[in-house]
């Protein structure tokens, strides 16, 4: 079956069970941050919520496209993603999966509300940092991971939690100011629905969490998916198949000609390499693509030679697009933009996604990988709730939660995450939601209002779990290179 033999399907077959384990575990470690207010102002019974949850959830990934994917799997160092060997991609996949899952796991048991996107991208830069200290790239040292790539993901993620706690506050004192009924800032009564109105608003809010959780947290799992079946089929999986070449070398054709106009000058030295390392790449693809080639011609190695030319001169297109030395017209920039990047993926995207113009060639994911993910993170929503729900309705300030705060903190994290999935970033759902409750506790009674035990929790699973996380990572995949020779 597809050219592997029994100990590799095997493996193949594992890890992505493994991928599928981490979102299902995903889905129930960060269920909480959606349920939690439905269920306890008693809005919804908690099967009805976990189970709405998780369907918003599946609905979610499905429609999300995969930007977010191609942001996590761009923090590998390119070697990697171009790396032949199916044993260095092997060892690369599990000590991902493995370091990911018992983080994840270990923080669930202790009812800690924990990040799987800092989980994940821990162990992603873990995997550049092993890939570092290997003795054939001891002359490049931390060099091979994407840096740029990683501090975009972590401004990405230290400032959303920021951003909820703050807009949060602001929600909170707006709300008080204007809203006459005070009903809504009342805690919950046991057994007791809430009125109507309330009712109706938390189970808005719960649902668009679930449903941005789905869009950006899912796209996680794809992302793993996709290093698995590239590291072990890559001549399944290296370039999307279904691409028409004819687009793409219309593409490239744009991209040479634009960058040929820019005045290398003024540039600094990192730009001037980032110049001629997209003439270069172009002109290794325009060889590559001859008039007639189709996907289905493609030896597998001409894929990973495509594959390594799309990613530099995607790579360091962006550079030269950003860079304010780079002097071209808006015309030239927008086009460049789109021969690059592609257009943007429609709101509303189900089954198979992928990108257009020359990321087109890297950045996709099969209908059946979005639905295996999709899956295994609705079913994860509906089990193994209750340890964090505690956390986040009675441990995070010293009352427990009322209407306003639940609403307010779900509404916060909803928008937070939607725009966030916009511009491509990975956010924790978790950190911006807790953030958000802390905001309105503070709005409440001031920032005595918070249990400094549990945010301590909180704080020192956020802060360890980038650490932690890239050692295990880094460990495992020395280990399992050291292995596989």
């Amino acid at each position: 079956m597809f050219g592997l033999d029994p100990t590799l399907l095997f493996l193949l077959f594992f890890c992505l069970f493994a991928a599928c384990a981490f979102e299902f575990v995903n889905g129930f470690h960060d269920t909480a941050n959606a349920v939690a207010t439905v269920i306890y102002t008693h809005s919804l019974k908690p099967t009805q919520a976990v189970v709405w949850s998780g369907f918003m959830n599946f609905l979610g990934l499905l429609t999300g496209g995969v930007g977010v994917t191609m942001s996590i799997i761009g923090l590998l160092p390119t070697e990697l993603l171009i790396d032949s060997n199916v044993y260095h991609s092997m060892a690369m996949a599990l000590s991902l999966l493995i370091s990911a899952i018992l983080w994840n796991l270990g923080t669930w048991y202790l009812g800690i509300p924990a990040s799987s996107s800092h989980t994940l991208i821990g162990s992603i830069i873990g995997i550049g940092v092993g890939h570092a200290l290997l003795p054939e790239n001891s002359n490049k040292g931390i060099s091979a991971i994407n840096w740029d790539k990683a501090i975009e993901i972590g401004q990405a993620l230290l400032l959303s939690p920021l951003f909820g706690f703050a807009l949060a506050i602001i929600l909170m004192y707006i709300l008080k100011k204007t809203v006459q009924n005070k009903a809504i800032f009342k805690e919950p009564k046991k057994n007791t629905p809430p009125p109507l109105w309330i009712r109706a608003i938390l189970v808005t809010t719960c649902t668009l969490v679930s449903f941005f959780h789905g869009r950006n947290d899912g796209q996680k799992g794809i992302g793993l998916v996709m290093v698995i079946l590239i590291a072990f089929l890559p001549g399944y999986f290296a370039v999307n198949t279904n691409l028409d070449l004819v687009e793409v070398k219309t593409s490239l054709i744009q991209v040479r000609q634009i960058v040929a106009k820019i005045d290398t000058v003024p540039l600094s030295e990192k730009e001037v390499e980032s110049y001629h390392k997209v003439l270069k790449a172009g002109d290794e693809l325009d060889t590559i693509l001859v008039d007639g080639l189709t996907t289905a011609k493609l030896s597998v190695d001409q894929k990973f030679q495509i594959r390594k030319a799309a990613l530099t001169i995607n790579k360091n297109a962006k550079k030269l697009i950003e860079s304010e030395s780079v002097a071209l017209s808006a015309t030239d920039l927008n086009a460049l933009k789109r021969a690059t990047a592609g257009k943007k993926a429609p709101f509303f995207s189900f089954g198979a996604s992928s990108s257009s113009g020359i990321a087109g060639i890297t950045d996709f994911a099969p209908a059946w990988v979005m639905w295996l993910v999709a899956l295994s993170l609705g079913l994860g929503t509906m089990v193994g709730w209750k340890r964090i729900v505690v956390t986040i309705g009675e441990k995070i300030g010293k009352n427990h939660l009322t209407y306003a705060q639940g609403a307010s903190a779900e509404l916060i994290a909803s928008l937070t995450i939607g725009l966030a999935t916009a511009y491509k970033w990975p956010v924790s759902t978790t950190h911006v939601l807790s953030s958000g409750i802390a905001g309105t506790m503070v709005a409440n009674r001031g920032i005595k209002n918070l249990q400094g035990g549990t945010v301590k929790n909180i704080v020192m699973a956020w802060v360890l779990t980038l650490p932690i996380t890239i050692i295990l990572s880094a460990t495992l995949f020395v280990l399992f290179r050291w292995i596989t020779g």
